[in-house]
């Protein structure tokens, strides 16, 4: 019995950590892997630039510029091989490969642009039409637009696999939307420029969407002053890039829009606008490799500290283990024998049935008294603790779904910092079925119960124990952070919205049910006095996600994370 429990002591004190250097090692894999899932993405949509440059160009062939475009072409086809066949020893890659559909749409469209792109190019420049350019240009977008299913299958890898690379994921994911809408913003106006036409309306409408795309991730990118301060290899991008690209790179933009719109007399060629342009959109793509890289550099120190920590963790373990064995030789010889006797006698008393005196001979008076006594109450008090949870039980959980009530959940946001070690930052998420009621009018009441206990249980199931979890009234249920960055809190209500939107609910009568919800987000603090504020903005956030077409995630007005989910 001394081996056995010293053996699942040591295991108690190895296993979590353990599996706390293997999740630092999965967790440094998977981010290089999307590493260069992003390469990728970035390498195809760079490709625009000379293919741009060649149809733009007024020699035939232009030997330079297809001299370029053939080594771009080279970088774009190493970079898919490379995430389609990855090298690597870790096993988890092989097992969770990214689908094969999704690479052969890419390069089934990419060497169908490639064929649309030398045509236009191996035509004299006289004619050389618009539309054919166009045509070209737009097989190119739909190159990337194919490949971010590849983007999107890993972010939502990434997500699922484990929360805390969510957030550096899920920003690499934007700085690479930014690169590219960078990118796409000059190859919306190049056939005009290459064919020396007016701008047409579809390209003035084109090119605005997407810069307001573009201004959209900068204010959500660019807004986190942390970002920029975590590492010095960051310092400086923010304002390197509002000069360059949003300064210098925009500024040229606009001023051959504007001489687009009045004739095709352009103050500059195809090549010279993308051999220009091209250069301020380094900075963009200079901040999301450096971000990547600081991310994994921070992967690999937590793997290392992981497994130092687990070496000296076994060390310990086994030092801790040979003295234990020693002692619980002792201990089990001269006391662990007298006392589980006296406890077996005890445990019998207290469950009336007939006990067996052993002999007790050399055992003090005192001692046998005590071990009676303290059984005795434990067995009592037992009793009383059972009764005392269950009625604490059921007046802090709802009793259809099992989760807080309203009450519960009002005691804890009301609770100040100090108390129950809950941070001062607080995060809440209102979530509010959508049309409830309509399941309740057309399939019964008992419908929309096991509505609410199927939400109640997905909601368990996605968040973490830390969060509090609680039924808000009727169809509503709130989620409570505490310490949280709003925007971990948002992506959070994102993946919820996103779960739900999947999950099938099966009613006893077969019917099949795919529910929305609309989700309200506020951040705020602990307190009497900040509590009701904090579920006053996530109320009217909430509202506004079900005044502007529901089934969406919308936040607190004040906050410079509100936008569009």
């Amino acid at each position: 019995m001394a081996v056995i429990c010293t053996a699942i002591l040591a295991a108690s004190i190895i296993t979590p950590s353990y599996d706390d250097y293997w999740l630092a090692r999965r967790n440094l894999d998977r981010v290089e892997r999307f590493r260069l899932v992003l390469d990728a993405a970035n390498r195809l949509s760079a490709e625009r630039g000379p293919s741009n440059a060649v149809m733009g160009s007024v020699t035939v062939p232009a030997s330079d510029a297809m001299q370029q475009l053939a080594q771009f072409r080279s970088a774009s086809d190493a970079a898919v091989e490379a995430i389609a066949n990855p090298v690597t020893s870790n096993r988890e890659s092989v097992e969770h490969p990214i689908p094969t559909r999704f690479l052969e749409q890419t390069t089934v469209q990419l060497k169908r642009a490639r064929m649309q792109v030398d045509r236009v190019a191996s035509l004299p420049f006289e004619q050389r039409r618009l539309e054919d350019v166009q045509g070209a240009i737009e097989s190119m977008f739909a190159v990337v637009d194919d490949f971010q299913l590849v983007v999107a299958w890993n972010v939502d890898e990434l997500v699922d696999a484990d929360d805390g690379i969510a957030a550096p994921v899920l920003i690499g994911h934007m700085l690479s939307d930014l690169r590219e809408y960078g990118g796409r913003i000059a190859s919306q106006i190049m056939a005009p420029i290459a064919t020396r036409h007016p701008l047409e309306r579809k390209h003035l409408i084109d090119s605005s969407r997407t810069r307001g795309r573009l201004n959209e991730l900068w204010r959500l990118v660019g807004g986190q002053d942390a970002l920029f301060r975590s590492d010095s290899r960051l310092a400086g991008k923010h304002e390197e890039i509002q000069r360059i690209f949003f300064g210098d790179g925009l500024d040229m933009l606009d001023a051959l829009v504007a001489e687009g719109r009045t004739s095709g007399n352009y103050s500059l060629t195809a090549e010279d606008f993308t051999e220009r342009f091209v250069k301020t959109l380094q900075p963009l793509e200079s901040l999301r490799r450096e971000f990547l890289n600081v991310k994994i550099d921070e992967l690999m120190q937590t793997r290392d500290r992981a497994l130092r920590t687990l070496m000296l963790v076994i060390a310990v373990a086994i030092a801790i283990l040979t003295i234990l064995a020693g002692i619980v030789h002792m201990v089990h010889r001269s006391v662990l024998s007298p006392l589980l006797q006296a406890r077996d006698e005890v445990i019998g008393l207290a469950q009336d049935r007939p006990v067996e005196l052993g002999n007790r001979e050399g055992y003090a008076g005192e001692m046998r008294r005590l071990f009676d006594a303290i059984q005795i109450l434990r067995g009592k008090l037992l009793e009383r603790a059972v009764r005392t949870d269950k009625l604490k039980e059921q007046a802090e959980t709802d009793g259809l779904t099992g989760l807080f009530n309203r009450r519960t959940l009002d005691l804890i946001g009301q609770s100040k910092p100090e108390q129950g070690g809950l941070a001062e930052m607080a995060c809440l998420i209102l979530m509010d079925i959508d049309y409830f009621k309509l399941v309740n009018d057309s399939y019964g009441h008992q419908a929309g119960d096991l509505v609410l206990r199927e939400v109640a249980g997905l909601l368990r199931t996605l968040l973490r124990p830390a969060d509090v979890v609680a039924r808000f009234g009727g169809e509503e249920f709130a989620v409570l952070s505490s310490g949280d960055q709003l925007s971990d809190v948002v992506v959070r209500a994102r993946r919820l919205r996103l779960a739900l939107q999947r999950h099938e609910i099966v009613l006893p009568d077969g019917v099949r049910l795919n529910m929305t919800a609309s989700f309200g987000v506020a951040s705020g603090s602990f307190g009497t006095d900040e509590w009701p504020r904090l579920i006053k903005a996530a109320d009217i956030a909430l509202y506004r996600a079900k005044t502007e077409g529901r089934n969406r995630v919308r936040f607190a007005a004040h906050d410079p994370l509100d936008t569009t989910s």
